[in-house]
């Protein structure tokens, strides 16, 4: 006859509201009950009718990782039941928040039978007087994420063993609501021994004592408290796009938003070159608000939606990046551009006619000249030597000279561009954006004629009547103050 591993649940309370043939099951059985942990009181209580309990309460102790502690159990179980069958009991029902029953069943050396036990959720539900048809979500304390929490539901954390695991239910929380947000504590649920306490989120870990049937219970948080969450600011962008709406928003297009993508991300460009963190937070807020309009005006025609968008971007970083989602193995910077670029090519299906194709027609000039640059060099048409960038260039800057010598002004125009033509490639050479640096220099500039104007106006004198001797002191004077 081969042996196997009855599992029992214990309930969530006391002995009154054990099922009979599981109370008949425990005190009918003449050797020793293996249970996780004798802190509970249906063990108390079946202790003093005789029933002897053999516990692992001692490797909560010797290991720092329930993981651990859920694999020493099971590899002790299935010796045990190599020579009889045994019972094995926990707290609760064997199917609800029991990760080594879980490890049981999913091994073969041993059958495993699960005998039955009392869920603690019906007791749970009527405790704090809530219908889970609402929304419910029941989390392990001890192993959790927190982007895996919907406020929106009623949040029940079971698991809550000790001290340090409410703290950390506390600090994820504490990530999205305020510290004052009424919790409750449940313990023993149902039972005589029930204990409910209500209080804010922040004192979570420090005013009740927490045991084995100890969970906490978050109720739905309000729209107010989710404007940091992603769904909220879907819902918020619909509700502008709907038919009780802002008329500003309802009559947008695709086509006339175009102007504010560029503007918005002109202004965050503007924020990080300032090194300014609020305004990059905030400009960041108005690409994303360009990227919600767009998706949600796709929605509304019935094109697309802001999962298709996402779904895109996420499939395209993980077929890009198979040094870190697969087996490719990488050296350097240089091999993961490479492996990119063919990825790239491989994604668009070779479609392209030229090396040079896929540059966006709208980028500014200076920008351009940088990025056709950069996609010839990958293929080696590129100066050898940088000093021979520096010589063509002087070369470039004696042809605008010439060309103004003869007034030709069409030649002027060409020879200038090839001028700037040059120092895009110097730039590149030296991972300088040009654009980037140019804007640099644009706001130095800024900076420095700003401080004249209000020098000149601190003495009272009009711009317009200063002379340049004057207006360059200030000028030199803003330099040093840099």
């Amino acid at each position: 006859m081969k042996h196997r591993i009855e599992v029992i649940g214990l309930g969530a309370g006391d002995l009154e509201q054990l099922p009979l043939g599981i109370y008949r099951k425990l005190t009918n059985t003449s050797g020793i009950i293996y249970v996780r942990t004798l802190d509970h009181p249906v063990i108390e209580a079946l202790q003093k009718e005789g029933v002897e309990f053999s516990s692992f309460d001692h490797l909560y102790e010797q290991n720092k990782e329930f993981e651990a502690v859920y694999q020493d159990i099971v590899q002790f179980l299935l010796e045990k039941a190599a020579d009889s069958t045994i019972i094995y009991a926990v707290p609760g029902h064997p199917m609800l928040a029991e990760k080594s029953v879980q490890l049981l069943l999913e091994q073969e050396e041993v059958d495993v039978e699960i005998v039955g036990g009392q869920s603690y959720l019906d007791a749970l539900f009527a405790s704090l007087q809530i219908d889970p048809i609402d929304g419910f979500q029941f989390i392990d304390a001890t192993g959790f994420k927190r982007n895996q929490l919907n406020y929106q539901n009623h949040l029940i954390f079971c698991q809550v063993y000790d001290r340090f695991t409410a703290s950390e239910v506390k600090l994820a929380l504490l990530e999205d609501l305020p510290a004052d947000y009424p919790v409750t504590i449940i313990d023993a649920a149902g039972s005589n021994q029930e204990k409910i306490i209500t209080l804010p989120l922040e004192e979570l870990d420090h005013s009740m004592e927490v045991s084995n049937l100890t969970s906490v219970y978050i109720p739905p948080v309000p729209d107010q408290f989710l404007h940091h969450t992603f769904n909220r600011l879907r819902e918020v962008i619909a509700t502008l796009r709907g038919p009780n709406g802002c008329p500003w928003d309802q009559e947008q297009t695709h086509e006339s938003l175009k102007e504010y993508a560029i503007e918005e991300v002109y202004e965050l460009l503007e924020a990080i070159n300032n090194q300014d963190d609020e305004g990059i937070v905030e400009e960041l807020g108005d690409v994303l608000l360009q990227i919600m309009l767009h998706s949600q005006i796709g929605e509304d025609d019935g094109y697309f939606t802001i999962d298709d968008v996402i779904r895109s971007i996420t499939d395209k970083m993980i077929h890009r990046h198979p040094h870190v989602f697969s087996n490719v193995s990488v050296d350097s910077v240089d091999d993961v551009m490479t492996n990119w670029e063919a990825l790239k090519r491989e994604e668009k299906g070779e479609s392209r006619k030229s090396i040079l194709d896929g540059i966006p027609k709208g980028l500014p000039s200076l920008l351009k000249a940088y990025k056709l640059q950069k996609k010839a060099a990958k293929v080696g048409f590129d100066w050898d030597r940088v000093e021979d960038i520096w010589a063509k260039l002087d070369e470039e800057i004696k042809e605008v000279r010439q060309a103004i010598e003869a007034g030709n002004e069409d030649e002027i125009e060409k020879e200038f561009g090839d001028v700037l033509f040059v120092l895009a490639n110097l730039s590149r050479y030296y991972k300088v954006n040009p654009d980037s640096a140019l804007g640099l220099t644009n706001q130095k500039f800024i900076n420095r004629f700003t401080f004249i104007e209000e020098q000149l106006q601190e003495k009272g004198k009009d711009i317009n009547q200063s002379n340049l001797e004057e207006m360059d002191a200030y000028w030199n004077q803003a330099k040093e103050r840099e």
